[in-house]
Order: structure tokens, then C-alpha cells, then sequence
């Protein structure tokens, strides 16, 4: 039977007792179901029950009244269907066609008089869901199965909204599957016709017929519940339906209802949208007509409902006809953008955010013949083309009054404009109708973007980025020049310092401009760093630093398939990039993703696989030949660039080698089988050498370095070399030189090289030998070294031969204790290596005994290959000297267990169990802890029949370790038991429960399990059926199983969770519209440049440089602040914070629990005496303040107490640093407050 279905059966069958008569009911027919299973030895099965239930019910109708079978919570029928809905998914598909005759004529007729019981209406819905999935096509004409769907297709529009949304799932899952080999389901027609006239009714104002509750619905109502239908099941209707259904949408709005025009809108958004993507779409011909009557119906300007979706529909219609017709679209391009343009002055943000997608989806439609006639126009002249007048009417907007509230959306319609005019008219190196047509729209851009006033910079910086992208460097420079340099600032020009990290994106400029623009740049702005710095203005040379790390992280945007390498990349350019990835390690990782970048995107274009490169660089790539020919001049250089970054990569520290080592192997994947070799050997000589090194001065660690990072730099050409190569290094990592290295690092990547070798399969291995010779070596094995180790095992049990399987009997121990490794990774890496060996030993073959060293007998008979065999291999661990070894093959097997439960016979299943059972009861900790997970796993996966006999010594076995809190037992082993509750049944687990005591731990954790399910129940409807949020999983199943399914119990004793405040949500929209802003010294113009002088922030008080330090008096001679001491509300702050304390510590005090509950102090001698002391130490310091004594308590420092000068009355300089550089001025201007008095009475 499947896990599902007993799972689910599972949860009902505790419910005998329960006081709910629809809980009940179904436990109780469950329970007598089962009884006569067992009675006629049938065993339990997905298709017995449902044979079973077949019966069942047929008795039930036939001993019901005249007036019809009862049908409320605690009656059998209900009880009958809803185990029916249950178990019919599990039952097989001949099973269910074979009694399809049978089941229809009993269910059928029930529908009528399911309509006004919702519940059992549900479970006739879940019933007929799993048989429609299982006909085929021929059944599928029956009379009365076609019935059955007609009504169910009406509940779609049942007032009650579990019934609907239960017919709409039903519907939906029949048409997405239809019987094979048809495409379409048969019924589909069917429900096309039922939605145009269902459509067509609401449209007239009839009432719209339907078999349901009848309920007090208008037409509204209904047609808002059609449309919720249709959503989700118009991909599966024929296309030929799709122009009336088209046409019912377009009627829907003109009822005057805004939600239902809403949905009517959005629903027809999808339509259009399906039609770009399918060409067969039969909405394709009368899209004309669709967009005439979406232009017609405008939204009104206090529309903010419909005028979203409204715009989705135009943009939406646009996209499909240019789909359909480019150049028939263009006559349409200007109506639409007229049309949507006005709802850019709405001050709704929704609406202005629709109708800046709209624009974009309006050009994306622009046509070559709209593009060639705008690049005709002169400059000078009016604009009379579409796109000209678009693009004049842009660049007006950002100076308009109406639309200062909308300048985020402006700039994403000229981010759009900027896309959709990428158009070249010849040849790549011909411009774009971006560069000829919106150069002035985006020089404006930039300078709204330097303007200290203006608000949205971040959106400007995404526009330039656009421009960036689409236009490149070369050409958006030329617009908006850098003007960096001294020179520049003297003649008052602004810096664009914001343009520099764009540069990393991908753009179309060739390479050889960086080399002739910015390479100069940065070496007059490394000279103006070195004078800076020798001039002692550090901060000065950190900014053109900065400047010129931010230049060269531009470098790889210029190198995605760029058309002058040849040119470009020349001696000299290559010798500077080597100098600066030696010298300058902040350049270093842009130069490194540069040189990736280079292999990797002619690589892809020239193997014509585009995907991998991004969207921008496939819109305008170089062809397959020129990318051959940058590869092949790039092999040329890869043996000099392999020697620079094998440098780069020993200099490098141990976070940055990374980063080289994914450049070294993509140079080494273009480099050819010399280049590669001459490279290895000079890599093996140097590691020979440092090796030796090593090995006679212990302790050298820069020998040690340097052998470690030759040893990773094999790893990274291993993939290329040649067998005979891979061969000789595999037997030079095999010596115990390196496996019983002093370095721990040297084991660790010797055992790297060799896993990566096998895995490679280049090397020539001889399994035995190698075993034997790791065998010699483990004496000397590092701990830092067994996860690698493990992952060379790991590679190496698959290639053992099947004769030779008696080898793995020298791995098990290792692999056993690799088990309790402290280490995480090491651990995971021994269960793989545990399960590895057990899928070999499945696979057959022969162990022989006599060949194994150390056997007593030496005519050991030979053993088959199997999974019983392998347990009983691993389970020899079970008689080991220490409790370690023990509880490590626990965990051994509970991990085989899980992994091959399905393969395991039961009689091995059953003495695994019976065998681990007895070491519950073991006095050792260790032991008793991996047994305990054992018995957990063994409850979630071995099957039911076969641990029921064993309860009786399980239980009694695991209720002695109830009361034991080290170690977390008593929790472990209340998980266990509420597991065991779930799968056996209160009674049975009680049963063998034998003290009193020890019932009264059962009866405790039934109290617990049954009070977090009122808890859950509080708030919940009793009719909702959904599952509840399962927790997150680990990603390791056993993991999951053995450790992560902690109790659903909490440890709290309270029956009602605790109230938590809910914060209010602040409103997404501001519609608080656009305020002028204030400038005191610079008079407004509202005629121009509108979008720097307005501000979409709050009109609240808006906090000016200087305010804090105006609240200061001044020193009239020196200017300087004057700053007051406020020792009052110094002492209020001391006085909360021991009022504070002494809520916490005292005895009239009080805490607050996790879960809020408040839990007061005990009023214990030691708090008591902690009182008195003091109380003694408060009348001790009256007394001696009334003797005239000085109080010795000590004063908290002030403020600036640090710059206070020793014999003086004012401030001195401490460290060079002036007395306010670090005193907060907000925190100094503190008003005085009154006095408070705490709750313990001390001011």
C-alpha cells in the first residue's frame, strides 16, 4: 500500500473516541473495514478498500428510507464517501475502469441530494476528480459519466466557495489531462459552449441557471465567479471558442461593475498575452477589432481600479498584432501611445506604473518602416514621424507641471524608448536609432541626474545604465563626458563619477576604446594619487584610488565577444594587465573576469551557443567565424598567461585563489596538449622538490605553502591531461611521502588528486594494489584528511571487481566510525561511502572469506554478494571492544536501513531489529543514543506488522529512559512515542506500557498531544481542509527522518497562545501627490525644469544642516559652541536604569517568559539579603553625607569629559582630534525633561 494513503489513513484512526460525529464516524467504518480483512486474511490494499467501500455503500442505499439516505455529520454515507475520495487517487487505473458501471450508477443519482450538505457534496467532488483522471476515451461518452460532469461543471458557480473551488479544480485538472492520444480534452467543447452562454446571460441581465445552493447572487456575483473559472482553464479550450468568449469579455465591462470590469480586463490581458506566444490563436483575426474597442472604452481620470488593467489589455493587444502583422501594428502605434500617455498625470502610483508598462509594450511594436521614417526627418525641422513626435512629447514631459509626479515613470519610458530603438540599418558598426534619435533625451537625463535637487537619482541611474547597455561607452561619453580631472572642475563643469560602475555591464563598444580612452585616463589619475599622497592629502589620493578601481571593474563589459581583439589585445596591453595583477591586487578580480570573460564568450558564440551569453550581447553579437579566430589568437597566448596566473595564483592568498583558479582552468581548457604539458611537468618538478624540502625541515611554512599551492594548481589542469600523465601523477600522490605528510594539507589534497583521477577515469588503476597501499598508510592519516579520504574510497568501491569483493571488508571498519567524525562534511562523505558499498554488494558477485587476512578459518567458504550478506558484514561491528564502535554501527545501520528498506528481506529486517532492541536497555550513554535513532527511523520506515509483535518489549524498553534528561532523552524518547502513537494506535502502545508510573507517562504525552491540537483548532475553521504549512527539510532525507521531525508538542503548559501586537501596515500608495520645495535663496521657475524644483516628500518638518548645532550658544569671541552639561537628565537616565535593574532583581520583581506569560520572583533568603545590603548601602550614604563625609560612590562620566583640560575652565585638543569632532550634537541638545520619579521610589 502506499506510504500516502497510510499516512492518511493513519490520522483517522485514532479517531474512534472522538466527540465530533463526522471524526468519528469515518474512524469507526475504518476500524470494521479493517476487522474484516483480517477476518478473511485479505490484505490491506488501495484496491481492497475501494472494493470494500463499494459495498459499503451499496448496502447503505439500499437500507435507506424512501425519502432518501440521511446525509448529516454522523451518518454512514457521508463517512463512506469521504473515505472514497481518499482512497480512489491510490486505487490503480484498470481497477477503477473495470468498476466504472458500478460506481457511477451508485454515486451518480446521489448528486441532487448532496447539493444542500456541503461536506459530503466535497467528497462526491473528490471522488469523481480521480475517476475522470483514470478513463479513457471511449468511457468517457457514457450517459451518465456526461452528466455527472455537466453538473459538476454547474457547482463552478455555487455561492458557497469550498464547493466551487473544489468543481473549479475538478474541471480544471479533466481538461489539462486528457486521455491518450488526443491533445484536447473531449469535454472541452463542453465547457466553451457552457462559458459562452453563461457569458452571453450575464451580458443580457438574465439570471444565470445552475444546479447549486441557491443564494441571494446577482448577476455581478455570478459573472465574477465565471470569470474565476475561466482564468485558469482557457489554455485548455479550443481555439475556435476563443473569439466569442473574446467578444463576451469585451461586453462585461459596460455593466458599470469596477470589479467585474477588473477581471473581465484581466482575464482578456491573459488571452492577448497566450496569443503572442501561440501563432495558432484563434484571436489573431480579430485583434483589429479588440484594440478599436479597448481605445473606445478609456478609463475615466478617478478610475484607479480599471485603469490599471485597462492599460495591461492596450499593451497586451499591441504586442499580439505586431505578433500577428508588424507592419499593420504601425498604424495602430500612435493611437495606443496617445491613449495611454494620459494616465501618467493619475496620482494613483498603480495606475503611472501600468501605464509606463503599457509604453513599453507600445515600443516594442515600433516597426522598421516607424523607425526609417523618424531617422529621415532632419534635426532642425518639426517632427511629424510617430517616433519623433513620441520622443519630443518625453523630452517636454520632464519639464511639465502635470507630470512632476511622475518623473519615475518618465525615466522608465525612456529606458524602454532606449531598448526598443536598437534598430541598426546595416552593418554592426552602423549606429543605432538609440544613438540618432534620444542622444539629446539622454544628455537630459544626465543632467537632471548632477542636479543637487533632484530626488531620483537611483531611477536616472538605471536610464544611463539602459543608455550604457544599448549604446556603449564610446558613444554615451561622447554625450555625457566623465569630467574627472582638475582641469574640468576649474572650468565648472560637473564630475559624472555616477557613470563609472556602469561600465561592467555588457555593451557593444570594442575593446580598443578602453585602450585608448580610459588606459591613458587612469595613469594621469595614478599620477594625481602619487602627488597627493606625497603631499600628505590622504583623503585626496584615496578618491582617485577609487576612481581608478572603479575604471577598471569596467574592463569585462568590454569583453564579451569584442570585434578588434586582435587589435586590441596587444603585447603591450597584456604586459600592463600581467604588471597589474601582480602589483595591484584591488584590480585584480576585474582583470580576472575580464580574461574569463574573454574564452568564455567566444567560446559560446563560436559553438553557436548563445544562451549563455547575456540578453544584450545576443541582440548584437559578432559572427561564429570572427569568435573562431578570437579563440584560435587566444590559444596562441595561453601558455603565457597559464605561467602569469599560475604566479598570480601562488602569491594570491587562500580567499582570492579561488577566483584564480576558475580563470587558470578556463585558460586551460583552450590551451593545446603541449602547452599543457610543459606546463604540468614544471609543475610536478616543483612539487617533487618542495616535497623533499618538507620532508627533511619540519616546520618550514613557507615550503609547506608553496607544495600545498603546486598540489592545487594540479587539481585545476587535472581535467586536461593525458592518460599517461594522469597516470604517472596518481602514482606519485599514492607514495606515503604524501599521504604520511607532516602537512596536513599535503595529505588533504593528495587524497584530492587521487579521488579526481579516479573520477576522471584517465588513470590507469589497479583497485587492489591501491587498496593494499592506502591500507599502509592509514597509521598516518591526518583527521583534516579523512573527508577526502572517504571521497577516494568512495570512487574506488565501484571499480572493484565482483570476484574481489572480499576487499571491502578492509574499508567497513574506516567507513564505520567515519560515522561519529566530529566533522560535519567528514560524516556525510562515510554514509555515502556506507551506501556505496551496500549498492555494490547488491549488484552480486562473490566474497571470498579464505582470501581475507586474519580469518580463523583459512577454508572459509565463499559467500554470495547481497544486501542481507553486507548487513551481516556491518553488524560484526556490533561485537566491538568499545562502546564508540558499537554505537557507530547503530548509526551505520540505521543508515542502510533507510536507504535500502525496499531491498531488504523481511526476516533480515526483523533480526536487525530484534538484535538492536536488546542494546536499548544497555547502560552505556553512547550506545543507548544511537539506538534510540535507530528505534525512531525503524518506527518511520519498517513496516507495521513486522515491529507490532516486538511492542511488547520496545515500549517497557524506552519508558525507562522517559525520566532521564541528560543527553535530551526524555525529549528523544517522547518523540518516539508520539511517532508510535501515530502509527500503532493509542491502545495498542498503552497496553504494553506495564507500571503505573510508566502509563502515566503515555497518559501525559496523549494530554500534550491532544491540548496542541486545540491550540491549532482554536482559530480554524472545522470545515477547513487544507493541509497544514509542512516545516522545512534539511535537504538530507535521512537527516530529516532521524533528526529534523522534532516534536509538533510545545513545551508550554498554556491552553491559549499569547496575543501579539499586531503593527499597522502604512499605506504602498502615496497619494499625497507633489509639493513644491522650499529653497530659501535661489528663486522657482514652475515653466521649467519642473522635475528638480518638486519633491514627493511628506510636507512635514524636513531636518536642515546646522539644526542641531543652532540650539547651541556661541562664544562671541572665538565662535565657538558652548555646550551645557545637563547633569539632571543624567541623573533621570540612572534613575530608569536602576529602577530597571531592580524590577528584575528584587523580590517584588517580575520576568516575562518567551511566550509572554509573566512569571514573578521567588522571594528567596538570597534575594532577601541582596535587599538588605542594599538598603544598608543607601542609609550608609545619607549618613555620611549628613557628617559632612565625602560620598565615594563614583560619578558617571560626562560628555566630552575626555577633552576637559586639567587647569583650565575650557576644552584642549586630545590626540590632534578637536573637542566636538566626536561628540554628538543631537545627543548634547537634549532638552531638559521634568524629573521622574522609579517605581523602587529613588529619583
Amino acid at each position: 500500500m502506499a506510504d500516502s494513503l497510510e499516512t492518511a489513513l493513519a490520522k483517522i484512526r485514532p479517531h474512534t473516541s472522538s466527540s465530533l460525529p463526522h471524526q468519528k464516524t469515518p474512524a469507526t467504518l475504518l476500524h470494521a473495514l479493517e476487522a474484516t480483512f483480517r477476518e478473511q486474511n485479505t490484505q490491506p490494499s488501495p484496491t481492497a478498500y475501494f472494493a470494500a467501500l463499494l459495498t459499503t455503500i451499496e448496502g447503505a442505499l439500499q437500507a435507506a428510507p424512501t425519502s432518501g439516505p440521511p446525509l448529516g455529520d454522523g451518518d454512514v454515507l457521508p463517512a463512506i464517501l469521504y473515505l472514497l475520495a481518499l482512497v480512489t487517487p491510490h486505487v490503480s487505473h484498470p481497477v477503477i475502469r473495470a468498476h466504472l458501471d458500478t460506481t457511477i450508477s451508485l454515486t451518480s443519482p446521489l448528486f441532487p441530494t448532496l447539493v444542500s450538505h456541503a461536506p459530503p457534496l466535497r467528497s462526491q467532488l473528490g471522488l469523481y476528480g480521480a475517476i475522470f483522471q483514470a478513463l479513457e476515451r471511449p468511457q468517457l461518452e457514457s450517459q451518465g459519466l456526461r452528466q455527472s460532469f455537466n453538473f459538476i461543471l454547474q457547482l463552478t458557480l455555487d455561492p458557497r466557495p469550498k464547493v466551487r473551488k473544489k468543481a473549479c479544480e475538478i474541471v480544471k485538472e479533466v481538461l489539462a489531462n486528457p486521455p491518450a492520444p488526443l491533445l484536447q480534452h473531449p469535454y472541452a467543447q463542453r465547457v466553451a459552449d457552457w462559458s459562452i452562454s453563461a457569458l452571453g446571460e450575464v451580458n443580457t441581465g438574465a439570471p444565470v441557471k445552475f444546479k447549486g445552493k441557491k443564494a441571494e447572487t446577482d448577476n455581478p456575483d455570478t459573472a465574477i465567479h465565471l470569470l474565476a473559472f475561466l482564468r485558469p482553464v482557457l489554455p485548455t479550450l479550443p481555439a475556435a471558442s476563443l473569439p466569442s468568449l473574446t467578444s463576451s469579455l469585451l461586453l462585461l465591462p459596460r455593466l458599470g461593475n469596477p470589479y467585474l470590469a477588473q477581471s473581465a480586463y484581466s482575464l482578456l490581458s491573459d488571452l492577448l498575452s497566450s496569443a503572442v506566444d501561440d501563432p495558432s490563436s484563434g484571436i489573431r483575426e480579430q485583434l483589429s477589432d479588440i484594440l478599436d474597442a479597448v481605445l473606445s472604452s478609456s478609463p475615466a481620470k478617478t478610475d484607479t481600479v480599471l485603469a490599471p488593467v485597462w492599460a495591461a489589455v492596450l499593451g497586451n493587444a499591441m504586442l499580439a498584432l505586431y505578433a500577428t502583422d508588424s507592419e499593420k501594428s504601425a498604424k495602430d502605434v500612435n493611437k495606443a501611445w496617445k491613449a495611454a500617455w494620459p494616465l501618467l498625470e493619475f496620482q494613483d502610483t498603480e495606475t503611472r506604473k501600468a501605464a509606463a508598462q503599457a509604453l513599453n509594450q507600445v515600443g516594442q511594436c515600433f516597426a522598421p518602416s516607424l523607425i526609417k521614417s523618424a531617422l529621415a526627418e532632419k534635426a532642425g525641422q518639426e517632427k511629424k514621424s510617430v517616433i519623433g513626435k513620441i520622443v519630443a512629447q518625453t523630452t517636454k514631459a520632464f519639464d511639465a507641471l502635470s507630470l512632476a509626479r511622475s518623473i519615475l515613470e518618465l525615466l522608465a519610458v525612456v529606458s524602454s524608448l532606449i531598448d526598443n530603438l536598437r534598430y541598426r540599418g546595416g552593418s554592426r558598426t552602423s549606429p543605432t536609432a538609440s544613438e540618432q534619435l534620444l542622444l539629446p533625451l539622454i544628455a537630459k537625463v544626465g543632467d537632471l541626474r548632477v542636479q543637487k535637487t533632484f530626488e531620483y537619482k537611483e531611477a536616472a541611474d538605471a536610464t544611463l545604465s539602459t543608455a550604457m547597455r544599448v549604446l556603449g561607452p564610446e558613444v554615451l561619453l561622447k554625450a555625457l563626458p566623465l569630467d574627472l580631472e582638475p582641469a574640468d572642475r576649474q572650468a565648472g563643469r560637473e564630475p559624472r563619477a555616477f557613470l563609472l560602475p556602469l561600465l561592467s555591464q555588457p555593451h557593444p563598444s570594442p575593446l580598443g576604446h578602453f585602450l585608448a580612452y580610459f588606459v591613458p585616463l587612469t595613469e594621469r589619475m595614478f599620477d594625481l594619487q602619487q602627488t597627493a599622497e606625497s603631499a600628505g592629502r590622504k583623503s585626496e589620493a584615496k578618491v582617485w584610488s577609487v576612481l581608478v578601481e572603479q575604471i577598471w571593474q569596467g574592463l569585462p563589459g568590454y569583453c564579451w565577444g569584442p570585434p578588434d581583439l586582435q587589435k586590441a589585445l596587444t603585447p603591450e596591453f597584456a604586459q600592463l594587465l600581467s604588471q597589474l595583477l601582480y602589483n595591484q591586487t584591488e584590480l585584480r578580480p576585474a582583470i580576472l573576469r575580464a580574461l574569463k570573460t574573454l574564452i568564455e564568450s567566444n567560446l559560446a558564440i563560436a559553438s553557436g551557443d548563445l544562451t549563455k551569453l547575456p540578453e544584450s550581447v545576443r541582440v548584437d553579437v559578432i559572427s561564429e567565424a570572427e569568435a573562431e579566430q578570437n579563440v584560435k589568437f587566444l590559444r596562441g597566448q595561453a601558455e603565457s598567461w597559464l605561467a602569469v596566473l599560475f604566479n598570480v595564483f601562488s602569491s594570491a592568498g587562500r580567499d582570492s585563489q579561488g577566483m584564480v583558479g576558475d580563470v587558470v582552468s578556463v585558460w586551460a581548457g583552450i590551451a593545446g596538449e603541449q602547452e599543457i604539458a610543459r606546463a604540468y611537468i614544471k609543475l610536478v618538478d616543483l612539487f617533487k622538490q618542495n616535497l623533499v624540502k618538507t620532508s627533511k625541515s619540519a616546520g618550514a611554512k613557507g615550503l609547506e605553502n608553496i607544495t600545498a599551492v603546486t598540489q592545487d594548481l594540479l587539481v585545476l589542469v587535472l581535467p586536461h591531461l593525458s592518460s599517461v600523465d594522469a597516470t604517472a601523477l596518481f602514482d606519485l600522490c599514492l607514495k606515503s611521502e604524501v599521504l604520511e605528510s607532516r602537512d596536513n594539507g599535503v595529505q588533504k589534497r593528495g587524497y584530492k588528486i587521487l579521488a579526481k583521477l579516479v573520477e576522471g577515469e584517465k588513470a590507469t588503476v589497479d583497485v587492489d594494489a591501491v587498496l593494499r597501499q592506502l591500507d599502509g598508510v592509514a597509521d598516518g592519516l591526518a583527521a583534516a584528511a579523512k573527508k577526502d579520504r572517504f571521497q577516494l574510497l568512495t570512487r574506488l568501491v565501484p571499480l572493484i571487481p565482483p570476484a574481489h569483493l572480499h576487499l571491502m571488508l578492509s574499508v567497513i571498519p574506516e567507513a564505520v566510525l567515519g560515522t561519529k567524525e566530529p566533522s560535519e562534511k567528514a560524516r556525510n562523505v562515510a554514509f555515502d561511502l556506507i551506501v556505496v558499498m551496500g549498492k555494490k554488494m547488491n549488484e552480486g558477485g562473490v566474497v571470498k572469506r579464505s582470501a581475507v587476512d586474519g580469518m580463523d578459518q583459512d577454508g572459509a567458504p565463499e559467500a554470495t554478494a547481497s544486501l542481507d550478506e553486507y548487513m551481516t558484514m556491518i553488524a560484526g561491528g556490533l561485537a566491538g571492544a568499545t562502546p564508540h564502535m558499537i554505537s557507530a554501527t547503530v548509526t551505520a545501520i540505521s543508515r542502510l536501513v533507510f536507504e535500502f528498506k525496499d531491498s531488504l528481506s523481511l526476516q533480515m529486517q526483523k533480526d536487525i531489529f530484534t538484535t538492536l532492541l536488546v542494546f536499548v536497555t544497555s547502560a552505556n550513554r553512547e550506545i543507548v543514543k544511537s539506538v534510540l535513532g535507530f528505534v525512531k527511523l525503524a518506527i518511520h520506515t519498517m513496516a507495521a506488522d513486522l515491529l507490532r509483535p516486538h511492542l511488547k518489549e520496545l515500549v517497557p524498553a524506552l519508558l525507562r529512559w522517559s525520566h532521564d534528561h541528560k543527553n535530551h532523552f526524555k525529549a528523544k524518547v517522547r518523540h518516539i512515542f508520539e511517532r508510535m502513537l501515530r502509527r500503532f494506535g493509542w491502545e495498542d502502545v498503552y497496553a504494553c506500557a506495564g507500571e503505573e508510573d510508566a502509563r502515566k507517562v503515555l497518559v501525559n504525552i496523549k494530554k500534550r498531544k491532544d491540548r496542541a491540537k486545540r491550540k491549532k483548532a482554536m482559530n480554524a475553521d472545522n470545515e477547513d481542509e487544507e493541509e497544514p504549512a509542512s516545516k522545512p527539510s534539511g535537504g538530507d532525507a535521512f537527516e530529516d527522518v532521524l533528526y529534523g521531525s522534532e516534536s509538533e508538542l510545545d513545551d508550554s503548559d498554556d491552553d491559549v497562545p499569547a496575543a501579539r501586537n499586531a503593527r499597522s501596515e502604512k499605506s504602498k500608495n502615496n497619494s499625497g501627490g507633489a509639493r513644491i520645495r522650499m529653497d530659501d535663496n535661489e528663486p522657482m521657475d514652475l515653466l521649467h525644469g519642473a522635475a528638480a524644483r518638486l519633491t514627493n516628500a511628506k510636507g512635514g518638518k524636513r531636518r536642515k544642516p546646522g539644526q542641531d548645532a543652532a540650539r547651541f550658544k556661541t562664544d562671541e569671541d572665538s565662535g565657538k559652541m558652548v555646550i551645557d552639561e545637563d547633569e539632571e537628565a543624567a541623573d533621570e537616565v540612572a534613575a530608569a536604569d536602576d529602577a530597571y535593574k531592580e524590577s528584575l532583581t528584587s523580590a517584588d520583581g517580575f520576568t516575562r517568559g518567551p511566550n509572554g506569560r509573566i512569571k514573578f520572583n521567588k522571594d528567596t533568603k538570597k534575594r532577601r539579603r541582596e535587599n538588605e545590603e542594599a538598603d544598608a548601602d543607601v542609609e550608609m550614604g545619607e549618613a555620611d553625607a549628613a557628617g559632612g563625609k565625602k560620598n565615594k560612590r563614583r560619578t558617571e562620566a560626562k560628555l566630552g569629559q575626555e577633552f576637559k583640560a586639567k587647569k583650565a575652565g575650557g576644552d584642549v585638543k586630545k590626540g590632534g582630534v578637536e573637542p566636538y569632532a566626536y561628540l554628538s550634537l543631537s545627543q548634547a541638545a537634549k532638552k531638559q525633561g521634568r524629573k521622574r520619579v522609579g517605581i523602587a521610589g529613588k529619583r
